[in-house]
């Protein structure tokens, strides 16, 4: 039977009974959208109204009076102030002394960056070792049953919920300070994170090569070494090195709380209001992450065969 393509085909009846159709699916995306719409500026109202958003404060005038004025626009110029401080000052005759001057502890802070990135380096290796082996069974197409599927599915949540600064200020209080704090609690969070990307990753492979690995008397960790694992590959690379360049991150900023890197240096200079300081951290953090970046990709790109194509 030919397929009715044109609504002035059918007859009197069935084009009513279309147009009806389609003026009720009509009025319901509409009143969906008036129900969405709706929810979304009341949850943002309730969340600007809880992150003082509309709050006001008082404000000195120059001419030393005293307003109320809304805290956005009120706390802006001084945010314009606090970026021009750190801003060094650089003149193209001095400028040799003035990057000296700009980064006075660059001995230090090379020390302090090459072991913020052995600790998001240590604390990738240990989030991709448990992330991986968890995957499997937290995936509900691989996982052996369904109480194996809700323990690793929680664990991956707990790891991953609980931020790294709070993990870190609890190995802190176990281990003492220095990186070692640093690496269980980047790798812990790491843990979590990757663990529920590769699941993910897991449910959407093909089945076919499983079931044939099975068939032909493969265990179940046959049937993921040599039918799952070679269809993730490539995308657990790609999250595993995204992964380093988060770690890299956030192991420069645990160190504010002892568990080693750049971190402290952070905390040092925002105490004693360092602005340069502050900059030349924020410079040296930067062009790190770049060429992390671009060395991820390069590597990706080798692995996943991008670098032969034209």
């Amino acid at each position: 039977m030919t397929a009715v393509t044109d609504p002035t085909d059918l007859p009197d009846n069935a084009i009513s009974r279309f147009e009806s159709d389609f003026a009720a699916k009509r009025r319901s995306a509409r009143l969906n959208w008036l129900m969405g719409s709706t929810i979304f500026l009341v949850l943002f109202m309730i969340t600007a109204w809880l992150g003082d958003f509309f709050k006001v404060t008082q404000v000195t005038l120059p001419d030393g009076s005293r307003d109320w004025r809304w805290i956005i626009p009120a706390g802006i110029p001084r945010l314009g102030d606090y970026v021009v401080n750190m801003i060094p000052s650089l003149r193209w005759e001095t400028l040799g002394s003035d990057l000296a001057e700009w980064f006075w502890r660059w001995r230090v802070w090379l020390v302090l960056l090459i072991e913020t990135i052995l600790i998001a380096f240590m604390a990738t290796a240990l989030g991709v070792v448990g992330g991986f082996l968890l995957s499997f069974p937290a995936a509900r197409n691989l996982s052996p049953n369904k109480w194996v599927l809700w323990t690793s599915r929680r664990y991956l949540e707990i790891a991953r919920t609980v931020p790294e600064l709070v993990w870190a200020l609890i190995f802190v209080f176990c281990f003492s300070v220095g990186p070692m704090a640093g690496v269980l609690a980047i790798g812990l969070h790491a843990t979590g994170a990757l663990g529920k990307l590769y699941s993910e990753v897991n449910e959407n492979i093909d089945m076919r090569p499983l079931d044939g690995v099975k068939a032909a008397g493969g265990t179940w960790f046959d049937q993921i070494r040599y039918g799952a694992v070679p269809q993730i590959l490539p995308n657990i690379i790609s999250y595993t090195l995204l992964r380093f360049e988060i770690n890299v991150r956030a192991s420069s900023i645990i160190g504010y709380v002892g568990a080693g890197g750049l971190g402290q240096e952070f905390r040092t200079a925002m105490s004693l209001q360092e602005y340069t300081d502050l900059s030349a951290l924020f410079v040296i953090i930067f062009v790190t992450v770049m060429v992390i970046d671009y060395g991820s990709e390069k590597l990706r790109h080798r692995v996943i065969g991008m670098e032969a194509q034209p």
